[in-house]
């Protein structure tokens, strides 16, 4: 049986000209204002025009089918979709369905799941797959938030810029809404925090989310500016902040932290810190290894 990986991914754009299709694309349509164009036009000219994302999802699949082959995991290829973006979570399929796949682990690369995240992930998937009358076989990868490898991973990155006076985690807020109904997101990301903590040695830290939308939703909080206005308070100069939500850089690590977060951290007298991103680091890409081994061997 031929069997693959599917690397589900946001996806991001290459060129400033193409974010008005992009921002389409997240709308599921709806074409966005040209206010909402502008701002994030700044935004992404801020840091170099583009975004690296769909560069080292490709970077990441390329080191994940490297180690599989090394342990001689019987997996023929890994395969990248981008749910806004190319190549589209459809045509990635129709690749697979002409390769001749039979079964699919399909991992999206963020560690905590949502029905409003994941599961968005998961439901596109099936439909196009149903669309396309693919048979195959899938297996899913619901959360792999505290899987071992994956907490050295982020531990790793963390300890260099140890020791300091304070230490925030953050994951990206949602909607108040999408937690209704026993949603596990909140509670999954505060668990990575914790597991990362530990790793690390860690007695204290904060926890908060980053990356409101622009809407007027209730979203998730503490916001990361909350938690540092009380640090300003209490005259902390020294502030470390890793995101245990992402798995690579994007735009809401390259612009929401290092420069609007650490502009605002600056302004009150604080030098903020982040840990480095996992892109495809070495232990990184054991963790997803071990993941699709051990769904292979359960299926």
């Amino acid at each position: 049986m031929k069997q693959a990986v599917l690397l589900l991914a946001h996806g991001a754009p290459e060129r400033l000209e193409d974010l008005p299709e992009f921002l389409t694309l997240i709308r599921s349509g709806r074409p966005p204002s040209p206010a909402l164009v502008e701002e994030i036009t700044r935004r992404y000219a801020t840091i170099g025009g583009c975004s690296p994302l769909t560069a080292l999802t490709f970077r990441q699949a390329r080191a994940l089918a490297e180690n599989l082959a090394q342990q001689a995991v019987p997996v023929e290829n890994v395969y990248v979709g981008m749910r806004n973006w190319r190549p589209s979570i459809r045509e990635t399929l129709e690749r697979m369905r002409d390769d001749g796949v039979k079964r699919i682990v399909a991992l999206c690369l963020a560690p905590q799941y949502s029905r409003l995240s994941v599961g968005l992930y998961f439901r596109q998937t099936e439909q196009a797959r149903a669309e396309l009358g693919f048979d195959a076989e899938l297996i899913w990868t619901r959360s792999f938030h505290r899987h071992p490898l994956l907490i050295e991973a982020f531990a790793e990155k963390l300890r260099p810029l140890l020791p300091a006076e304070k230490v925030i985690f953050t994951a990206h807020s949602l909607p108040e809404k999408a937690l209704e109904e026993g949603d596990p997101y909140e509670s999954e990301a505060r668990a990575t925090a914790q597991a990362v903590a530990a790793r690390a040695g860690l007695e204290s830290f904060d926890f908060a989310f980053q990356s409101q939308g622009l809407t007027d939703d209730r979203w998730l909080g503490p916001k990361v500016e909350a938690v540092l206005d009380g640090y300003a308070s209490l005259g902390v100069t020294d502030v470390v902040l890793q995101p245990v939500g992402f798995v690579a850089d994007h735009i809401e690590i390259l612009y929401d932290i290092d420069i609007a977060l650490r502009r605002y951290a600056f302004e009150r007298g604080i030098r903020l810190r982040r840990a480095e991103s996992l892109n495809d680091s070495h232990t990184f890409i054991a963790a997803l290894a071990a993941v699709v081994r051990e769904k292979l061997e359960a299926a």
